[in-house]
């Protein structure tokens, strides 16, 4: 009898301290998503920064390109208005397309392409947008451990309990999943 108590008593402590450990490694994982995504938006804010300042040298060639420009500004606030992750993610595409469209006007304008400050901020630009693409990789490898977690058997059932929920993948938009198109 002493003996089956004790093996009981075993038994629920293994089970408390696997329930503790996987809710805290969950805990970990999901802060680690945010954290990625706030490496985004670091990033992100870097480019927003940059993007007035390639706007305005921009301006000083392309004053009847006014359409594309404020494009480029509208798509900039519409991300910094925007409230969740979701929104955010939307918001980003929409900025990357406008972007493109900027860098597709300047090709328009060959002094424009040989001014300094506008090689400067494109470069800067440039830089940026691998950093934001590095970025984006780690936020969804953080994202696939999170969501493996919650998913795999036995954590799956630790995270029902606590209510963990899978987070979503930072996906590229149709017009990014395009071929590009190269032209002599």
């Amino acid at each position: 009898m002493k003996i089956l108590v004790v093996v009981l008593v075993v038994l629920v402590l293994i089970c408390i301290i696997y329930i503790i450990s996987t809710r805290n490694a969950l805990v970990v994982l999901r802060n680690k998503v945010k954290d990625q995504f706030s490496q985004i938006d670091i990033q992100l804010k870097r480019r927003f920064d940059l993007i007035p300042n390639l706007v305005e040298t921009v301006k000083g060639y392309a004053k009847h390109e006014k359409t594309t420009l404020e494009e480029v500004i509208q798509a900039r606030n519409t991300y910094l208005s925007a409230g969740n992750t979701e929104e955010k993610l939307s918001a980003d595409k929409e900025l990357n397309g406008a972007i493109n469209k900027l860098f597709a006007l300047a090709e328009s304008y060959p002094e424009l392409k040989a001014n300094e400050n506008f090689v400067s901020l494109q470069n800067e630009l440039s830089e940026t947008e691998s950093k934001i693409t590095y970025a984006r990789q780690f936020y969804n490898d953080s994202v696939l451990a999170l969501n493996n977690k919650i998913e795999m058997f036995p954590s799956s059932l630790v995270a029902k309990m606590f209510h963990f929920e899978k987070e979503k993948f930072f996906e590229a938009n149709e017009e990014e999943r395009k071929n590009v198109e190269v032209k002599f």
